[in-house]
């Protein structure tokens, strides 16, 4: 692996690095912003060696396999949050840095990345930021057979941000994505009140270090990054703190539920980690009565018990030189 400034100085020097542009062309934003994104990385003097649309999600998958077989010292996504997502289960523990155009709904790795989620912002920060090393995120569910993080074909285990539990799950299945299209993030809010009335509490036992913790909840969450649903959960969490975050919203009560919500999105920008609302780890087991399907990243992927592991400083990224690097 080169050092973080070998790295850099291989991406800015003109045709000295290989760099590949991949957007997802059917998220929210990427199919009208695709050209214009072009043509501003064009003026900020970026190159790519290959710029590839990938318009049925599907696909990309098997396009960011053929990405990383290539080689690049620089990948730079575009989508949302499960495009980033799908991108850095390829990209971590490999000596290729990251680069992200926010183009999604709501953007939660962006964001905890501190990148500016508007087009002209993001590509400033691709062309003048640094390279950084972030935490990443693996888990282990229902039915998975691997016990190796960090080993060769481990990507389908790594997350970026956050494995959800709960009302979120139904939330995000049916929401519809026409009204997601039109509304963006109020369209889960909308989605979520009319859900609740029939969404039935679990019961979920949380073991850390041999300790469990009996949870009865509608909605448990383990987040590596700093932001949930677009909203901050505390003011000191970011994606390279070495630490998991666990923590629900309410308990068996539905009102409990929404008035939990309501004071993430108003309390999370000035809330901390060591409060009573958090649990923090490097490693955390979850089980459920009954067992639950578990959103990895906003996708469905498997089933309770999962085992959730952080990998400390794993994805190389670029980032605004504001950004503390640990």
């Amino acid at each position: 692996m080169r050092s973080k400034p070998e790295l850099e100085a291989v991406i800015r020097e003109r045709g000295r690095g290989r760099a590949v542009l991949v957007v997802n062309s059917r998220s929210r934003r990427g199919r009208r912003l695709f050209e214009r994104a072009g043509r501003l990385l064009d003026e900020a003097g970026m190159v790519f060696d290959e710029i590839v649309p990938v318009p049925d999600p599907a696909k990309l998958d098997a396009v960011l396999t053929d990405v990383v077989d290539s080689r690049p010292d620089l990948v730079v996504a575009g989508g949302g949050d499960g495009t980033i997502a799908a991108a850095v289960s390829h990209l971590a523990h490999r000596d290729i840095a990251l680069g992200v155009l926010p183009l999604g709904t709501t953007n939660n790795f962006a964001r905890s990345l501190e990148l500016p989620l508007d087009l002209p912002g993001a590509v400033r920060v691709l062309a003048e930021g640094k390279v950084a090393d972030v935490d990443v995120g693996w888990f282990e569910s229902t039915g998975d057979l691997t016990d190796d993080p960090g080993g060769a074909d481990d990507h389908e285990h790594i997350f970026a941000n956050m494995v959800s539990l709960g009302l979120s799950v139904h939330v995000a299945e049916q929401v519809p994505h026409r009204l997601k299209a039109a509304l963006g993030r109020p369209a889960y809010a909308l989605t979520a009140v009319r859900l609740l009335p029939r969404h039935e509490a679990f019961h979920a036992k949380v073991t850390i270090d041999g300790v469990t913790r009996e949870m009865p909840t509608h909605q448990l969450n383990i987040a590596n990054g700093a932001h949930h649903s677009g909203q901050r959960i505390a003011r000191d969490a970011s994606p390279d703190d070495r630490l998991l975050a666990v923590y629900r919203l309410g308990d068996e009560r539905r009102l409990k539920l929404a008035s939990a919500t309501a004071r993430h999105v108003l309390t999370g920008r000035w809330r901390s980690l060591k409060s009573e609302a958090f649990l923090t780890t490097d490693e955390v087991v979850v089980e459920t009565d009954p067992p639950l399907s578990v959103d990895v990243d906003g996708e469905i992927r498997g089933r309770t018990p999962v085992r959730i592991r952080l990998l400390g400083n794993a994805l190389r990224v670029i980032v605004p030189t504001s950004f503390v690097d640990t």
